[in-house]
């Protein structure tokens, strides 16, 4: 077997599992390709190519004497940059944790060491994760594989191109606001965000804690179901983490949808809709019913409300993180960066309370509203088509980041509401960019969305297209 690009992450492990080919073998392809392509796009900040040899060396003497160590055995894996590795640089994409070394592992590392990956590095963000397209005023734009001249979404911007480009078989993200769907999206991935404190953020660098989210970014919604069932375990060591215990969410992937029940809005997130985006959403949906699910209209609450709280939370709890370094480097940040933070120093205190105290009584009026009669919901992830670069950078500051808020529009309140989310390949557009839609699930209910994504990757074949790099 020589032609890795056809894997993908469960197909990997299988044929490594399978003895068709070395963790070695694999691994060297992936480290070639974080060299060649990963830096052509810009996808990744730093290559650990002896230690992700050594890593795949002895997982291959391992295997030799006792099997595979687990379902991830010698997969070439990378993830973003605010996922700390101990005893190497995880800069957050900024120029102030420039030089930071960390201490330990984070949590979720530590999990996927223990189900086999290979870690090859740590890929390209958006400075401290405070972007929707992929934009760094310091180390360059992440830049689509499909066509460089387009955004590639982010903050998670190396790993959609990472992924989509097939130079590493999945990622972590994080997502505060849509960072782990609009890369998903933009670059022809499968995202899954899942709900607040599903995975432990230990050992993550923060947005904002009550928002951020950790999740896998892969090729396949079966991928995504493996990488997440070896992440969420309980961490007993953060008190943010949930305790229920974790599932095996790809044993559920049956692709039955007979009586699955999926919710349709008809307002806000289909108003002012890109035709052919609105094309994509609906053809998803033909495919869905035709697998057995049953659709059903259902209504949306007040959504310039939730948008506004998530909004002051986000901003406000960014705002106390990086206040100090904006009062003392406010050079070492760029416009766009410390123009999205600062709107934070300007909420009083009961505006937050009552952002964050209102949380749960909005997120029970969303549940009674969309998921009164259904398991899951429909929506677009992005409203408009993937922008160019130029659009997005080009021209006063202010005015760029009123024209970028359409990109967070279909995301941010979901952060708000702690609802799990992910995106799925859905088409292309005339100009051959990647669209997708979005599945909104309940609490903890991440094994809903997997399903109903494996059973549309059935009888599609959008996630299996690569870009011609």
């Amino acid at each position: 077997m020589n032609d890795f690009e056809e894997l993908d992450l469960v197909g990997a492990a299988t044929a490594i599992a399978n003895k068709q080919l070395s963790a070695s073998e694999l691994t060297a392809w992936s480290l070639s390709r974080m060299h060649s392509i990963g830096k052509q796009f810009n996808a990744v900040f730093r290559i650990d190519e002896e230690l992700a040899t050594q890593r795949a060396r002895k997982l291959d003497e391992i295997q030799a004497l006792q099997g595979v160590t687990g379902p991830l055995h010698g997969v070439p894996l990378a993830h973003k940059d605010l996922i700390e590795v101990a005893g190497l640089e995880n800069h957050a994409g900024s120029k102030i944790l420039r030089g930071h070394i960390a201490s330990k592992n984070a949590w979720v590392i530590d999990e996927l060491n223990t189900a086999g990956q290979v870690n090859t590095g740590s890929l390209h963000m958006c400075e401290f994760a405070m972007s929707p397209t992929g934009f760094n005023g310091h180390y360059g734009h992440g830049l689509n594989p499909w066509n460089a001249q387009y955004t590639c979404g982010g903050s998670s911007s190396g790993s959609g191109i990472a992924v989509a480009a097939r130079i590493v078989f999945g990622s972590l993200g994080s997502d505060t606001g849509g960072s782990i769907r609009h890369p998903a999206a933009m670059c022809g991935v499968t995202g899954l965000k899942p709900t607040t404190r599903r995975v432990s953020i230990e050992g993550v660098f923060p947005l904002s804690k009550t928002l951020d989210c950790v999740g896998p970014i892969a090729q396949t919604a079966r991928d995504c179901a493996r990488l997440l069932t070896h992440i969420a375990r309980p961490n007993p060591d953060d008190n943010w983490c949930t305790t229920m215990p974790a599932e095996n969410y790809e044993a559920g992937l049956t692709g039955n949808l007979n009586g699955v029940r999926i919710g349709v809005p008809q307002s806000y997130y289909r108003e002012d809709l890109d035709a052919q985006v609105a094309q994509a959403l609906q053809e998803s949906l033909e495919v869905l019913k035709q697998r057995g699910a049953v659709l059903v209209d259902v209504d949306v609450p007040d959504m310039a409300r939730l948008n506004a709280m998530a909004g002051i939370v986000m901003t406000s709890q960014a705002a106390a993180l990086h206040r100090e370094w904006i009062e003392s480097r406010p050079q070492d940040y760029a416009d766009q960066v410390r123009a999205r933070i600062e709107p934070g120093f300007t909420h009083s205190a009961v505006t937050y309370i009552d952002a964050m105290r209102f949380q749960q009584a909005l997120t029970e009026e969303y549940m009674r509203s969309c998921f009164k009669d259904c398991d899951a919901i429909h929506i677009p992830v992005f409203t408009v088509q993937t922008p160019t670069i130029a659009s997005t950078v080009v021209g006063d500051t202010q005015n760029i980041l009123k024209s970028i808020a359409h990109l967070t529009y279909a995301n941010r309140a979901i952060n708000y509401l702690g609802l799990p989310a992910m995106s799925v390949p859905a088409g292309f557009s005339n100009t051959g960019m990647p669209l997708a839609f979005q599945l909104v699930g309940k609490p903890f209910r991440e094994a809903t969305l997997l399903n109903i994504a494996h059973a549309y990757q059935q009888d599609t074949n959008w996630h299996h297209q690569r870009p011609n790099v």
